[in-house]
Parts: structure tokens; sequence; C-alpha cells
């Protein structure tokens, strides 16, 4: 069965798209079947796969509103072992639309069963928001991978999404586990960096990840491209931060398998 990670942070613009894409991305190259889940209306993953919102035929709001399975959903990429099911802002609705249904925080997980037996990793982009889309992903996903920037206001967000994943444990998921906390675009030199580093390994110094994601020219061009930054642009530093990430990832499985 495969597993799922939920990249959530209840703040925006901490690269959670970035994340889902490139660690996808590194995983298909590595030999895995990987499907990204686009739940975040603004559909940035989506965008930054290549894919035209306007082709599709099948979206994340019609495999939610029960109008398709999952498989009817995805869309094949350019790119090794990656797949999708994309999003349109159509999505927005869906919230309004899942509060009248029994089953509105269980929708993602019971429809994603059979993708778990056929993927190997299914990575789900959450909307910058506690809405019933990020309450789904996180019932559905088996652990939660946090971005976060080395800035002030990302303390408050983290605090914020602590608080819900422990909420979702004990209303509808007890097995979902915080996978880590990333630093996307890191600067070293800078002073506040450290200042936010320490302050979050302070409060979950087993969560943070080795590895960090740093400010990197390449990965902020690989979208534009539509493509994964390690096929736009293998050598550089974002490229071998990912890479590095999807180990640990690994490592942390093997550990926590024993």
């Amino acid at each position: 069965m495969g597993k799922v990670i939920a990249v959530s942070n209840q703040k925006g613009g901490v690269g959670k798209s970035t994340t889902v894409v490139n660690l996808a991305a590194v995983f298909g190259e590595k030999g895995n079947k990987v499907l990204i889940v686009d739940v975040d209306p603004q559909g940035n993953a989506t965008t930054s796969l290549g894919i035209r919102k306007k082709s599709v035929r099948n979206t994340s709001f019609e495999m939610l509103m029960g109008e398709c399975s999952a498989f009817e959903a995805v869309v094949a990429t350019e790119h090794k072992g990656v797949s999708l099911v994309p999003t349109t802002q159509q999505l927005s609705g869906a919230s309004a639309v899942l509060l009248q249904q029994k089953d509105r925080v269980k929708r993602l997980r019971e429809v994603l069963k059979d993708a778990r037996e056929f993927y190997d990793y299914i990575f789900i982009d959450c909307p910058p928001t506690l809405d019933l889309l990020t309450i789904n992903a996180l019932v559905a996903a088996d652990s939660v991978l946090v971005p976060i920037q080395c800035e002030f206001l990302s303390l408050e967000g983290l605090a914020e999404l602590k608080n819900t994943i422990e909420r979702i444990r004990a209303s509808y998921n007890p097995e979902l586990r915080l996978e880590g906390i990333l630093f996307t675009m890191y600067v070293d030199r800078y002073k506040v960096t450290k200042q936010i580093e320490k302050e979050v390994k302070r409060y979950f110094p087993d969560s943070v990840f080795k590895t960090v994601i740093p400010r990197n020219v390449a990965v902020s061009e690989a979208p534009s491209f539509g493509m994964p930054v390690i096929y736009y642009d293998k050598k550089c530093k974002g490229s071998r931060a990912y890479e590095a990430l999807a180990k640990e990832i690994i490592e942390r499985k093997k550990v926590k398998n024993g």
C-alpha cells in the first residue's frame, strides 16, 4: 500500500506546491509510481507540471463530488513516474458543497483507497487555509510534511497547524503523524534564518528535516517551463536539496519500519 503525504501549511507562500512537485519528481525518477493530488484551487502544482487546465476533463473537483474515480481523474505528465489529479478554480466551491455531505471530511480518503494500492507515493498539495479541503487531505494522509519559510510569521502558522493535526488525530485519523518540518527558501547568511531555525527546533526537536531547501533561481524558474527543477537544472543547489530530502524521507521510513 502506498504512502500518502499531505503537504500543508496554513500560511501561503512557503513553497508547498514547489515541494510537492519536486519531491514527487525525485521519487518518480528513482523508479517509484507517484501520484500528485492537487486540492489547492490555485492549481500551482498543476501549472508547475505543464498541464493546461482548460484541456483536462476530470479534476479533483469531479473526483471529490463522486462524479469520477481517482483513476478517471488522473492525467499523465512528461516526467518519469509522476501522474497528477489536476485542479482548476472550480474547486474553490467544493467546501460549500461538501458541507452538505454526511461523509464530508472522509471523501478524499475514500476516493483514494484504490489509488493507494497502485501508487508507491501519493502527495496531496493542500490549500493555505483550514477548510474542508485541507481537513479532507489530513484525514486521507498517513503523514503531514510542513514547509516553512524562516520568518517570524511562519511560527504562528506552524502553531495553528500543530493544533489542527492534533484535532484530526483525536476525531478522524489517529494514525496521522508529522512527517517533518522543512525549511524552504533558506538563506544561511540571514540572522533571522538562524533565529527561526533555533526556535522551531526547540519546539519540535525530533521533527525538523536536516535537509533545507535553499533560495535558488532554478527552483523559481522551473515552474514557468512546466517542469520540476531536477529536469530543468539537474546540478543546481535546489535539485540536490530535493534529492537529499527524498533520501531523508526514505531513511526515516526505514527507521520507523525497523
